[in-house]
């Protein structure tokens, strides 16, 4: 069966003061129906990025996909028009953005802008539009929805408002649900409640979902596959379990080796975490022709800092773009 999603050799620029860079280099992954996938890795490495180019959404005129495809349902979304992309947006593919209060507009109720995507993708009418919106409420678990449809966002508190974002993404059973971040900032027992809704509606729906995080313990929890970014780059991607207990690259290795738990089951024991020396290369550094994570890497040898490594494909699926991960 073909991929819902296959993105291939993906390259993303963006205009910078130093020139153009590549803040997206020759990724390439795909997405079944019905699979939770999630990209994982530290700030500035591009996974909110490529939502962005899905979405049709990269800054205008200064980013632009330079190369590659995004192929959605059979349709290159790359060379889609404005519009078409306009109709795929919010009823084919959401998205659930980082901060829901800056999402939201505060002017209008959250029923009404639940509605409003309603009416325009669906085409229903404001009254069919305001009691689904009802409906939407309750279904993400917001407590007395007739009465809260009639709230502003800011009479909400942070983890009602993502629950909102939640279902305005929802509001047209997309196939494709793209969470970027969706438990920033908010604290550990909504985090665990948001994280239990979408698991309930993507049973409920078979939605397939494309989860964005920087922590190895909630992409533990809630993928099947997951694809670890560096530098705008794939360091490796395959089966979850898979990767967490065999990780291939360096930086993966580094990223498992900061949540507790992980390191607890692979260890059987209350090992000491460690962190990643160093920060990601700035953008001018982005496509040199070398490994990216080099100056962090305590495996680097001089090959790393001449050629770009090859990608490795492990049995089961597993991929890492590492010099050395055959030595692994």
């Amino acid at each position: 069966m073909a991929p819902l999603l296959k993105v291939e050799n993906l390259r993303i620029e963006l205009k910078t003061r130093d020139g153009i860079a590549p803040v997206i280099d020759d990724l390439s992954f795909e997405l079944a129906a019905g699979e939770n996938i999630s990209f994982v890795g530290e700030s500035g490495c591009g996974k909110s990025m490529t939502a962005l180019a899905i979405m049709g959404l990269l800054p205008d005129k200064i980013g632009r996909v330079a190369s590659g495809k995004i192929t959605f349902a059979g349709e290159d979304l790359t060379q889609a028009s404005e519009k078409r992309l306009r109709d795929i947006r919010g009823n084919e593919i959401s998205m659930i953005f980082q901060e829901p209060m800056t999402s939201l507009n505060p002017v209008y109720t959250v029923g009404e802008q639940i509605a409003e995507v309603l009416r325009a993708h669906q085409g229903l009418g404001r009254k069919p539009a305001w009691n689904a919106a009802i409906e939407l409420l309750d279904a993400v678990r917001i407590p007395n929805a007739a009465r809260r449809v009639s709230d502003y966002p800011f009479q909400m508190s942070g983890g009602q408002r993502q629950r909102v974002m939640i279902a305005m993404a929802l509001a047209c059973a997309p196939k494709i649900l793209i969470a970027d971040e969706p438990t920033t900032a908010l604290d550990v027992t909504v985090q665990a409640q948001i994280f239990d809704l979408l698991r309930d509606l993507r049973r409920q729906t078979g939605t397939s979902i494309i989860l964005i995080t920087h922590d190895m313990g909630v992409v533990a929890e809630m993928a099947e596959r997951m694809i670890v970014m560096y530098a705008g780059r794939n360091a490796e991607q395959g089966p979850v379990d898979q990767i967490i207990d065999h990780p291939r690259h360096p930086y993966t290795r580094g990223l498992t080796s900061c949540v507790p738990h992980i390191v607890s089951n692979l260890t059987d024991t209350r090992a000491e975490l460690t962190e990643i020396a160093g920060i990601v290369p700035s953008l001018r550094d982005f496509g040199k022709n070398q490994c990216l994570f080099a100056s962090r890497c305590t495996e680097a040898t001089q090959k790393c800092l001449d050629a770009r490594p090859p990608e490795v494909v492990f049995d089961g699926g597993q991929r890492a773009a590492c010099w050395y991960a055959k030595d692994v």
